[in-house]
């Protein structure tokens, strides 16, 4: 549960990733937010209830 004022953005909302990180593992890969999200460094997320995204493609640039 939040309990930064002005409140974070729930797991289920759009800008969600604009949490609070209350949690960081940057030598695992990861990090939780305060909205019950689970940020990995790929970018991939794993959500409160269970469902994830697969993380995104990264833009490279062509040579």
């Amino acid at each position: 549960m939040c309990v930064h004022r002005p409140r974070c953005p729930a797991a289920n909302a759009t800008d969600h990733m604009a949490a609070c990180v209350v949690s960081a593992h940057p030598e695992q890969g990861w990090s939780l937010l305060c909205n019950g999200v689970v940020l990995f460094d790929d970018s991939g997320e794993l959500f409160p209830d269970g469902h994830a995204l697969a993380p995104r493609e990264r833009l490279s640039s062509a040579a």
